[in-house]
């Protein structure tokens, strides 16, 4: 046998033990026996680096620690999904889809899958080769971590290749730590003197944040596959018909390696789905791992694609959460914070105690009237649960165990930062502290504005926030650019190395994209999706300015709370005032080709498709300026498509659309079309 012929034995003689192990857990050889193919494995592509592959399984860690993720797009957005705590509304599900799809409702099925407690992350292959793995991010782009999601044993680095029509896939899913495992790594960490984690889910997502991936290798992460995406879905339709139901798809990412939960079903009836969540409701505890619910799904691909989405869910499917647990403590206290919009809430101070994995000492209590209606005092023993498994909450009092001395709750009159009097806005059940200069408010608009989603400056953390505000250097988000090295270097702590990185970090910011900025001026009710929608739209800071609330609802998915607050927000001087300092800071006001197209958008209407390596424009940049002159950027090319704009290596997107006669263009000529 030649060395080329045993490298290529061995790679799937492991990759065979790596699947039993990792993903069916049924081992046939010992760790040794294991350790001793691995060993001539990687001897045998030491003394033949030429032959060496990035998807050999000697090839999982790799690569230096690095400084920051890059941030990458979902083709397809990577929606949340909404939530339901009791059967009646599992069958209300059921009829809203049976509504929408009339006649086609008659060969209505669901999927029914375990809801995994863990970290959400995309697997992209290319000709059966892993090329990038992510998070979910803010379900439109993530961090980049595909040497972090090498590491772990059950992801396939090579898959086998069906057939061309496929194209590239995309499988997503869920990174989780068993009971045993996460067990054992604290115990690991605790002997070391290290800070041991909360709960597995915190473990998993700072595992995947490590930006060593030798380190990233020590933790025994694990993966459950929860769906199928084709690059060329109707190419992947045509040739397996049988993939139009998500239950099938499941079983192809089983049969191609992918680890898949063995608990997922498909029922014919919404009774049979029922029954499915209330079993699971009982018998969650005797699992490995923690779950929270279970996830329901229309099967049918076609008329998931047909029920679409609204601006943050999928229509077609619906978590059921299990209800949420519980534990009693006394309330200490009762303090009030100000957030950056003002609204003032009531935070209940708890004696700490154990709920779910972690330690609670402080809870939720809403609002004001929330706090009267159940009239919870200072000194009550008060039930709390995690709200979704997730944000603490006092639900309830005991009320045979109040102190005789308890006194009723009182709302407060004024903000209890700055002291101005409180106001309630309409109907709405908050109460608000109305000065826009309140040190609380100031704060929060900062650490959102520098935040990672919005204009990501890294370095300027809450404890470098309040310094520079206490300090009278920052009043508002405008102020942060006029920053100099010796007012940094005067604040404690901050040495002349941290304070140079922090302005690089700053002036890097103002190449942030519009919708970035939108974001990040914190107006109330926008957030990222409607941040780009704006930016997508009206293409400047200048158009949302002198743009009316009826133009803002004329955008598809802004209605009028949003409309309303974002006239609002450019109504205010101040607001404009801190507008005009971003601007004489040189902070990207426009996206780029929206002076040139003035009012007219003459690529309205017209789709392209983005393929091959670019070289003067990043991919996000072609995108910004097409959606800047009215055009539609997706990912997949048909007869609809106007455009493809191929740079190298240009792939089977091409081969499609010379196939179906689409325009393509190069990337001069796209160049100059946008010019």
């Amino acid at each position: 046998m030649t060395p080329a012929e045993r490298i290529e034995q061995l790679r799937q003689t492991v990759r065979d033990h790596d699947h039993r192990y990792h993903v069916l857990a049924h081992p046939i050889i010992s760790d040794y026996e294991y350790d001793l193919l691995m060993k001539e494995l990687q001897d045998l592509e030491a003394d033949n680096p030429h032959m060496l592959t990035a998807d050999s399984p000697s090839q999982r860690v790799g690569g230096e620690p690095i400084s920051s993720f890059p941030v990458v797009r979902h083709p397809v957005p990577m929606l949340s999904i909404s939530n339901t705590y009791a059967t009646d509304e599992i069958l209300g599900f059921d009829r809203r889809m049976k509504d929408w799809l009339g006649e086609e409702a008659r060969t209505l099925t669901y999927s029914v899958e375990l809801k995994i407690d863990g970290v959400a992350v995309s697997l992209r292959y290319e000709d059966g080769l892993l090329v990038q793995g992510a998070t979910r991010g803010d379900g439109t782009q993530g961090d980049e971590i595909t040497a972090n999601l090498r590491t772990i044993r059950s992801i396939p680095l090579r898959i086998p290749v069906d057939h061309p029509a496929t194209g590239a896939i995309e499988a997503r899913g869920e990174v989780y730590l068993s009971h045993e495992n996460f067990a054992r790594m604290n115990n690991v960490r605790e002997e070391r003197g290290e800070a041991v984690f909360a709960n597995p889910r915190n473990a998993t997502a700072g595992s995947l944040k490590l930006q060593d991936p030798r380190q990233v290798a020590e933790r025994p992460l694990q993966l459950f596959i929860y769906s199928l995406l084709f690059e060329d879905d109707a190419a992947a339709l045509t040739a397996h018909p049988e993939l139009d139901s998500h239950y099938r798809r499941l079983d192809w990412l089983g049969r191609h390696s992918f680890p898949t939960n063995p608990s997922a079903r498909r029922f014919d009836t919404i009774q049979d789905v029922v029954d499915y969540c209330i079993l699971w409701g009982e018998q969650r505890e005797m699992l490995p791992y923690d779950i929270d619910g279970l996830v329901i799904k229309v099967d049918s691909m076609r008329l998931q694609h047909q029920l679409g989405a609204t601006l943050k869910s999928p229509r077609w499917a619906v978590a059921y959460k299990f209800a949420a647990q519980r534990t009693s403590t006394v309330l200490n206290d009762i303090m009030f914070q100000v957030g950056r919009t003002g609204v003032v809430t009531p935070v209940a101070v708890l004696e700490p105690v154990l709920l779910a994995g972690s330690t609670i000492s402080r809870a939720t209590l809403h609002n004001e009237e929330e706090v009267r209606r159940k009239d919870i005092r200072i000194g009550d023993t008060v039930n709390i649960e995690k709200g979704g498994d997730v944000i603490p909450k006092v639900v309830s009092i005991n009320i045979d165990d109040r102190p005789a001395d308890s006194m009723p709750f009182e709302t407060p009159r004024n903000c209890p930062v700055c002291q101005t009097p409180l106001v309630r806005i309409g109907e709405e059940v908050a109460i608000r502290c109305t000065n826009t200069v309140c040190p609380a408010q100031v704060k929060g608009r900062v650490e959102h504005f520098v935040s990672r989603n919005a204009m990501d400056i890294e370095g300027f953390g809450p404890a470098v926030t309040e310094q520079v505000l206490e300090e009278g250097l920052v009043r508002d988000v405008g102020d942060l650019y006029a920053l100099t090295r010796e007012q940094l270097t005067s604040l404690e702590r901050m040495g002349e190395r941290s304070a140079d990185n922090l302005l690089r970090s700053i002036e890097k910011s103002k190449q942030r994209s519009l919708d970035r900025v939108i974001f990040g001026l914190g107006i109330l009710h926008v957030g990222q999706r409607a941040a780009r929608l704006l930016a997508g739209n009206l293409r400047s800071i200048d158009a949302l300015k002198e743009a009316s609330s009826e133009q803002f609802e004329s955008i598809q998915e802004i209605g009028p709370t949003i409309a309303k607050s974002v006239a609002s927000f450019f109504a205010n001087q101040k607001n404009c005032g801190v507008v005009d300092k971003l601007r004489e800071a040189g902070i990207a006001m426009e996206l780029p080709g929206a002076e040139a197209a003035g009012t007219e958008r003459p690529m309205a209407g017209q789709i392209f498709v983005l393929t091959g390596a670019l070289e003067r424009f990043t991919r996000d940049e072609a995108a910004a300026h097409i959606e800047a002159l009215g055009g539609r950027v997706t990912s997949n090319v048909s007869k609809k498509t106007n455009y493809v704009v191929a740079g190298a290596n240009a792939g089977s997107k091409l081969e499609k659309a010379l196939a179906l006669e689409v325009p393509v263009l190069t990337e001069d000529e796209f160049g100059k079309m946008i010019d």
